[in-house]
């Protein structure tokens, strides 16, 4: 499937995004876009930029990798790597997000698809063992 501008245009915005473009990220969101993800569900162009802050709070040199994209309509996908550093080691994190687009072009849904439990709490000392330990146990063969 052939990626259209605006789609081009969001693309480029993540993966240049910095703590100064945040705003140019969240210009490209509906003012009532709605954006979920494992650990958020909020509504609204100043909601998706306070995520986005939040991230460069929560870790160091966050910076996203799309690795695909298609879109058809007003549907959208990413496929995307999201490298970071935290506690001193550099960590990534693999995901897809599901788009749709408004008449205007702009975001009016975005919907993060990653496993919070293997992609980032399994990496954490304590709470990553166990969860280790119970993924094998629950692994087929």
């Amino acid at each position: 499937m052939p990626v259209d501008d605006r789609l081009r245009t969001l693309i480029s915005a993540f993966e240049t995004l910095t703590p100064a473009t945040v705003d140019t990220l969240a210009a490209l969101y509906a003012d009532d876009a709605h954006f979920r993800d494992p650990f958020n569900d909020v509504r609204g162009r100043s909601a998706v930029a306070r995520i986005f802050s939040h991230m460069f709070e929560q870790v160091a040199a966050p910076r996203f990798e799309v690795h695909s994209a298609m879109s058809e309509g007003d549907a959208a996908w990413l496929e995307w790597t999201m490298h970071f550093v935290m506690r001193g080691r550099a960590q990534a994190i693999v995901g897809a997000t599901r788009l749709r687009f408004d008449a205007q072009g702009r975001v009016a849904e975005h919907r993060d698809y990653w496993d919070a439990a293997q992609e980032l709490y399994e990496k954490l000392p304590l709470i990553g063992s166990v969860l280790r330990a119970i993924r094998r146990r629950l692994a087929a063969g």
